[in-house]
């Protein structure tokens, strides 16, 4: 499984770098709220991809990983706190 991660990985790598290369033409604006900046448009496609990759990964960061990580500690710390009341409770026999 990991080599198949790292051949998806150097693959979107490569396409990466290709539309890069293929969006070299003269200089685009961007024209944002607060201001301006000059790239050309592969840059601008890849910083797009990645902004959208990290805003993605926030989101179910925050919508699904979180809420299931806290779920996932409290079980834990309810089976250990029923783990060690019956150790407590069946203690007198011996």
């Amino acid at each position: 499984m990991n080599m198949f991660r790292l051949v998806v990985a150097l693959v979107f790598l490569i396409l990466g770098l290709v539309i890069g290369f293929l969006n070299d033409s003269p200089a685009i604006t961007l024209d944002l709220i607060f201001f301006q900046w000059s790239t050309t448009p592969g840059n601008a496609i890849i910083l797009s991809l990645l902004t959208g990759v990290v805003i993605g990964g926030s989101i179910v960061l925050a919508t699904l990983v979180l809420p299931l990580y806290a779920k996932l500690r409290k079980a834990g710390k309810a089976q250990a706190s029923s783990a060690s009341g019956d150790s407590v409770s069946t203690g007198n026999g011996v």
